[in-house]
């Protein structure tokens, strides 16, 4: 049954969410855009920069050893909830680790974490959670911080929330 009661024509009209603008489009969707492409408009220009940095953001990321910290009780991968996602918390260094623990104020005890490739984050651990479920990278440096939403061309089509060509905010 579709969020939207199950009405085809109402997913037309479904609301979709910002993070949507970022995952890579689907080729009817290239084709649908191209008028706006050709037309070369500031916006048009602005989301393409957008998207292309986004790719090359999450390219890099997937190739990257990141710092996973680990639950002080059961030892899996700290985690936290907020918009209806589940987040994974991933860090950069050792350096953007610590300022996360100092903001939460707990900069005095230790922190354990593993060092995983994005890639095993965004492909195995996100599909693994059984939630939706995305990646929040340097979470605690403001705007140096990134998302990894569950979209298409983030994680695995079988878990992103826009996969069947559904557009709503949840699956």
């Amino acid at each position: 049954m579709a969020e939207h009661g199950g009405d085809a024509n109402a997913a037309a009209h479904a609301r979709r969410s910002r993070l949507y603008d970022y995952a890579e489009p689907t080729v009817s969707e290239r084709e649908e855009s191209g008028a706006a492409k050709a037309s070369g408009t500031p916006a048009a220009d602005a989301v393409e920069r957008g998207r292309r940095a986004f790719a090359v953001l999450l390219g890099e990321f997937r190739r990257t050893a990141v710092l996973v910290p680990l639950d002080a009780e059961d030892g899996s991968p700290l985690t936290a909830d907020f918009g209806g996602v589940r987040w994974f918390y991933a860090f950069s260094d050792e350096p953007a680790l610590a300022r996360f623990a100092l903001a939460r104020g707990e900069g005095g005890r230790e922190w354990p974490y593993q060092r995983w490739l994005g890639a095993r984050l965004l492909d195995a651990a996100v599909p693994a959670t059984g939630v939706v479920c995305g990646v929040a990278l340097d979470c605690a440096d403001g705007a140096g911080g990134t998302l990894f939403p569950p979209v298409r061309g983030v994680v695995p089509d079988t878990v992103a929330v826009d996969a069947g060509g559904e557009t709503g905010d949840e699956r």
